[in-house]
């Protein structure tokens, strides 16, 4: 590829890059040195299983290797017990060392599900932050000043509620940008609300005499409710380890909308092969349903197989699609007054006038709550755009078919 090429294919799927124009004059030396980038990204092992949303990055990561570059996973083993306070408003608890042992074996047989193994470099951080001296930790704390950590947004807003603030979090943005330096990094990846934690490693490399490196962050994605980052704690997660035929019926539970972005952020496909699928479905050339599907195969297959993805869309299609729902479904009319709208179906006025929720109030409720289904597919938004011409909707163990 050319130079060109290479910041278009490492742009897709980017929140932001500091400073583009490096990142090309860096690609550039690469190239006439025959010395791959340094690309690294850490992951601080706080929980057994990666999720869909910490494969953004691993992709992105997948994606410099794909170019010839060297990627960097970095397990923070030690920064993990400090705890990362970046977006929390309470200081997060410490991990026991046998806990963070534990997930970081873990983490390493997932990420090459997705990352070249021969690629890359498996590093623990603990291979230099614990051997620091008392003396090496004060000049390392020397590097940055307590007016700078409380320009942070997070902290601020603790120191300003009254909320404590222990010392020890201070020094997680400088460990980390210890580790750039230790590593002599050409670019450190991470998701936006790691980009203040990533600057420190600019400047803590400058101070170092090596040049800063560039700062890549990736969007957070939304889980399957569209709203919330993608969390297991909330419940709106697609695992990496779980079964094909769960992980597909997971995807096939995302809006339209959410959709595209889980195809900008998920798989290999250009933008311009995404903007296509989006205007033949505009155009009524492709169905949104026929493009999940796929989506899910490709999600499915990345971490399972081709033939389990097939297996998956299969069972999808027998069980949801077709045996669930009854057939003896009553069937009314669409209602004339306040129902259809220029934007769509009021789905809480719909079902609060077909007898599916006694009030639009609480209507709205059960679509808040994930508790309403059409065509298969739950419902989180109150307008549906576009509606199809027929509409069989559950909520719980009622149904109603509804033809427009």
């Amino acid at each position: 590829m050319t130079i060109d090429e290479q910041l278009t294919y490492i742009r897709k799927g980017m929140a932001e890059i500091i400073r583009e124009e490096d990142l090309r004059e860096r690609l550039v030396l690469a190239a006439k040195r025959g010395r791959p980038l340094r690309v690294k990204a850490g992951f601080d092992p706080t929980a057994p299983d990666l999720h869909l949303g910490h494969t953004v990055l691993l992709r992105k990561m997948k994606h410099f290797q794909d170019l010839g570059h060297t990627v960097i996973f970095l397990i923070g083993d030690m920064t993990a017990m400090i705890g990362d306070p970046s977006g929390r408003n309470v200081t997060r608890p410490p991990m026991t060392r046998e806990a963070i042992q534990q997930n970081a074996e873990t983490y390493k047989a997932q990420v090459f599900k997705i990352l070249d193994p021969v690629k890359t470099e498996v590093r623990f951080n603990s291979e230099w932050l614990e051997p620091l001296k008392y003396l090496d930790i004060i000049k390392l704390c020397s590097k940055y000043t307590v007016a700078r950590v409380l320009e942070r947004e997070h902290f601020a807003k603790r120191y300003k509620e009254g909320v404590p603030i222990s010392i020890h979090e201070f020094i997680y943005p400088l460990a980390q940008a210890y580790d750039s330096v230790v590593l002599e990094c050409d670019v450190e990846m991470g998701g936006t609300d790691q980009k203040p934690n990533l600057l420190v490693g600019r400047e803590l490399q400058s101070d170092y005499g090596q040049l800063p490196q560039i700062v890549a962050t990736v969007p957070i994605l939304e889980g399957l409710d569209g709203v919330n980052k993608m969390s297991k704690s909330l419940g709106n997660y697609i695992g990496i380890q779980e079964p094909p035929e769960v992980m597909f019926r997971k995807v096939m539970q995302i809006s339209d909308d959410l959709m595209f972005r889980y195809y900008e952020l998920l798989t290999d496909l250009s933008l311009t092969q995404i903007e296509e699928m989006r205007s033949k479905i505009a155009a009524g050339e492709l169905h949104p349903m026929e493009a999940k599907i796929a989506l899910g195969k490709l999600i499915v297959t990345d971490f399972h197989s081709a033939d389990a993805a097939g297996r998956a869309a299969e069972v999808f299609n027998a069980v949801v699609r077709r045996k669930e729902v009854p057939e003896d479904i009553p069937e009314v009319p669409l209602p004339e007054e306040g129902v259809l709208t220029a934007a769509g179906i009021r789905v809480d006025k719909l079902l609060a006038k077909i007898g599916l929720a006694p009030s639009v109030t609480e209507a709205a409720r059960k679509i808040r709550a994930g508790a309403v289904e059409i065509n298969g597919q739950k419902v989180r938004d109150l307008v549906l755009p576009d509606p199809p011409e027929e509409l069989v909707i559950q909520v719980g163990k009622n149904w109603r078919r509804v033809r427009i």
